[in-house]
């Protein structure tokens, strides 16, 4: 696989890099650390993410496969910080962690050859790692909006429980695979826990900025972050999400 700049959709609000992991420890190195069964990388593109120690979102990103090795597509502002997280695990592994000059393109509808599938959603589309170019034209954004998918840096940070992000549902998270870090509290929130907070699509009349605060009857309810087409993205506390909302300026009711 080519590409001839740092990493860049072309369409999306993201730029993107991505890292190559290469060496004869590559899937077992991967496989400890990540979300997702890093085997089913062998039947095309993976949706995972890299947790801290108390189960906290650190970064989220595509796994592809390239020959032997597997490409790593994150959002730019993360990778530096995710080649140092992988770095420090690195420990007696036989990888290798560098960055490279390769291009993710993106576009609807089914993936043509040398393409892979969006994992999260079949609306997303596809990614590619070819150096071909991108669909123009696409409002992303409204697209993550109308299927509930988060975005990294937006609804996606350093506070964030990927079971609270919808990341079962967007298919990032294995729970047979074994362990990996911060597995224990992401399986005790699956088994043991009624989710109370996470993303949910709410109905938006006006438009205030990303990371408005939400209230509900005079209480702290959530933030209301992307915003497209009289719909949002939201994290809301569910038990004061169920009449009217407002942010700032903005109205807000669940959305179906």
């Amino acid at each position: 696989m080519t590409g001839d700049s740092m990493s860049t959709d072309g369409t999306a609000s993201d730029a993107r890099t991505v890292i190559r992991v290469s060496g004869e420890d590559t899937s077992h190195f991967l496989q400890g650390l990540v979300t997702n069964d890093v085997e089913r990388v062998a039947q095309g593109l993976v949706y995972a993410a890299l947790l801290t120690p108390q189960g906290k979102y650190r970064a989220d990103f595509f796994m592809a496969p390239d020959g032997h090795d597997i490409l790593l597509d994150v959002a730019t502002p993360l990778a530096e910080g995710l080649m140092k997280a992988l770095s420090l695990y690195k420990l007696r592994a036989r990888v290798t962690l560098e960055p490279t000059d390769i291009r993710v393109a993106r576009g609807l509808g089914p993936a043509p050859e040398g393409a892979f599938a969006d994992p999260r959603d079949p609306a997303m589309g596809w990614r590619a790692y070819d150096g071909r170019p991108s669909e123009q034209g696409v409002d992303w954004d409204a697209l993550r909006v109308a299927q509930l998918v988060p975005e990294s840096g937006i609804e996606l940070t350093p506070d964030t429980f990927i079971l609270e992000a919808g990341f079962e549902r967007l298919n990032g998270v294995d729970f047979r695979k074994g362990c990996y870090v911060g597995q224990e509290v992401t399986a005790r929130m699956k088994h043991k826990t009624e989710l109370k907070k996470g993303l949910a699509r709410v109905a938006v009349t006006g438009s205030v900025p990303v990371g408005t605060p939400i209230e509900a009857d005079g209480k702290a309810a959530g933030t209301l972050y992307t915003q497209a087409g009289g719909a949002g993205i939201a994290y809301l506390r569910f038990d004061r999400a169920a009449g009217d909302m407002v942010a700032g300026d903005a109205r807000l009711r669940l959305s179906a």
